[in-house]
């Protein structure tokens, strides 16, 4: 992504006396990293700066992979998605093994750890390392939505369900955070990739900010300022409704305001075909984002065969532009258009497919194999427990349809016996008559 442009500003707020938080822009790398340390006597400050440091080190040394993946956009790399998540999460890890060892080997810091929200951008690709209770945020087309999940009390008795808005303020600690980087020797990393686009803007914050937002939408206005009033603006928001906590905020604008339209409209469709789907329908926007990472669209030529009758498959096909025929035994059976889907028996248990599938013209698919849906509920358990009610809600269906089908089926077998019944019935009455031979019971 050409003319990346960042804007950082850090204060200690209006309470504290030392600033804990620490920041890291590489504009070389397109790193960009925000940490919130704690621990006293200043440990928070050693945590959250032997944190960017430590990761800084160690993307900086598997630059060579990162220069690879970025060629691999044009086919000449085998680097993946994964293989850059991987390298993140290794980076964090790494950060958490120094910064504990740190601690066990002074008292007065034992116990220190800190927050950190990192973004790598790599070509079209944005990547995302996550711990605590900092946040990252997505502007695109005027809309500002949070990527990141916090890591504190409060959020884990919202998603467990059991307590409602009004109980959970009255929480004492519901602000504490649930995961920290150092404060044991691992910790628990989400990561998530996400498809850039030209006029994208991100923005990496410590709670000394966040903490005083009521939804990302406060945010909009001052991403669509200068990015030095932007972020100037932000840090005087954060001050003027209390100022607690240190605050510190990175502003990231890729590829100043020219817009990738067709692009754009591409992942819009893919993000809007996802979430119209049955299994997907209940996700949040955030919980979305880490489906889209897990998908492939392929194009397809006019007769191309996507899924042949007979063999065994482990991928749902979903239809994202064009149409596809579904036909057995050589019978057409009927035809999908976009948003419409095949093949999701397929993601639990492998089968013979019971149909063939092939592009009717040109057809561009998405696709989910089974190895990254099972990867996606080991990991994301929210997104899992909706996804498997959502599954077991697709399974009624067709238990549904099927015992429809059985019965409409019974019913033309009743109704063929009964025909058989009624002229067995009559027409030895009239055996032997005149209208009897065109029966042949003469």
């Amino acid at each position: 992504m050409d003319a990346i442009r960042f804007f950082a500003a850090t204060d200690v707020g209006n309470v504290r006396e030392h600033n804990e938080d620490n920041f890291l822009v590489d504009k070389k790398l397109s790193l960009f990293m925000v940490a919130d340390g704690m621990g006293g006597h200043a440990a928070g400050e050693v945590a959250s700066a032997i944190a960017v440091r430590t990761i800084h080190e160690e993307v900086k040394r598997e630059r060579d992979l990162l220069a690879d993946f970025v060629a691999g956009a044009r086919g000449a790399s085998r680097v993946t998605n994964k293989d850059v998540l991987a390298l993140l999460e290794h980076a964090v890890q790494r950060a958490c093994s120094r910064i504990h060892e740190e601690a066990q080997n002074d008292a007065q810091k034992r116990g220190m750890g800190t927050t950190l929200s990192a973004l790598l951008i790599l070509g079209t690709r944005g990547f995302i390392a996550h711990v605590g209770d900092s946040r990252i945020y997505l502007s695109r087309g005027g809309q500002v939505q949070q990527v990141t999940e916090d890591h504190t009390v409060f959020n884990e008795l919202i998603k467990r369900g059991k307590l409602s808005r009004e109980q959970i303020e009255k929480v004492g600690h519901k602000n504490a955070i649930t995961r920290a980087v150092g404060v044991y020797e691992r910790v628990d990393v989400d990561t998530l990739m996400i498809e850039v686009l030209a006029g994208d803007q991100f923005l990496l914050a410590s709670d000394g900010l966040t903490g005083y937002l009521e939804t990302p939408d406060e945010l909009a206005p001052y991403v669509a300022q200068d990015g030095d009033a932007a972020t100037k603006g932000l840090v005087d928001l954060a001050k003027t409704r209390g100022g607690k906590d240190n605050i510190t905020v990175v502003l990231v604008r890729l590829g100043g305001e020219a817009k990738d339209d067709e692009r754009a409209k591409r992942l819009a469709l893919k993000r809007e075909v996802l979430g119209r789907m049955p299994l997907f329908a209940r996700l949040s926007d955030r919980e979305l984002l880490r489906v889209m990472q897990s998908v492939e669209v392929r194009s397809y030529d006019d007769g191309q065969v996507v899924i042949r009758e007979g063999d065994k498959g482990d991928e749902l096909f979903i239809v994202l532009s064009g149409k596809v025929n579904v036909s057995r035994g050589g019978e057409t059976l009927t035809r999908l258009g976009a948003g419409e889907h095949v093949g999701e028996m397929a993601l639990i248990r492998a089968v013979p497919r019971s149909a063939t599938v092939t592009s009717d013209g040109g057809a561009e698919l998405i696709v989910i194999r089974r190895t990254d849906f099972f990867e996606l509920l080991r990991t994301e358990h929210e997104i899992a427990v909706k996804m498997l009610w959502q599954f077991l809600g697709v399974l009624a269906d067709r238990l549904d349809q099927t015992s429809s089908e059985l019965r409409h089926a019974k019913q033309e077998l009743h109704a063929d016996d009964i025909t058989e019944d009624v002229t067995i019935e009559i027409f030895p009455g009239i055996e032997g008559g005149d209208h009897a031979a065109p029966f042949g019971r003469r």
